[in-house]
């Protein structure tokens, strides 16, 4: 609990409220120990990102060159990767490359005008959008056929108006050209 609530909370509970809260069982040298112990077994590795968090630094350098940033683009984004949450097939993909794609299919269902990826983007992804071309179709996929999952609390989620409805759109074909 110490260590969760050194990363999670703002203000951590003092090491002697944890020793209180076990009927003092642990003392603080005890406390400070184990957590030494599991952090040394993890090797200070206690967090893995997912994909949201790769989509929240993404999408800023998706919208870095506009005075107003898209939120249906940014709800779009979101929504498209929630989904892979509940599919296994997405197991395979990084979270980082599942953001990246997301970003790059919520682009392309907004504005097939231009092309959904740039240099800046391919800068703070660091992919090419060659390299997530495979993650892309199978989210377009995913996109598309959401009325036969049986999953149906994130279509529902944003379906509703305070996200743009943004479940109700669809992606247009995906060309070989954009990759």
């Amino acid at each position: 609990m110490l260590i969760a609530s050194k990363y999670e909370e703002i203000y951590a509970p003092r090491i002697e409220e944890f020793c209180f809260i076990t009927d003092n069982t642990y003392t603080r040298d005890q406390v400070l120990e184990m957590e030494s112990q599991v952090l040394k077994h993890f090797s200070f590795q206690i967090y893995t990102p997912t994909s949201k968090t790769f989509l929240r630094r993404f999408l800023r350098a998706a919208q870095a060159s506009h005075v107003m940033p898209s939120v249906e683009m940014e709800f779009l984004a979101n929504y498209l990767t929630e989904l892979t949450l509940v599919e296994y097939e997405f197991l395979k993909f990084l979270p980082s490359v599942i953001a990246a794609s997301a970003v790059f299919l919520a682009k392309w269902t907004m504005n097939q005008s231009s092309h959904p990826w740039n240099p800046t983007l391919e800068h703070y992804t660091t992919y090419r959008a060659s390299d997530l071309k495979a993650c892309v179709q199978a989210l377009h996929e995913l996109q598309l056929n959401t009325k036969r999952c049986p999953l149906n609390s994130i279509r529902m989620k944003y379906k509703q108006d305070k996200f743009k409805s943004v479940a109700v759109y669809t992606s247009p074909e995906l060309p070989d050209r954009l990759f």
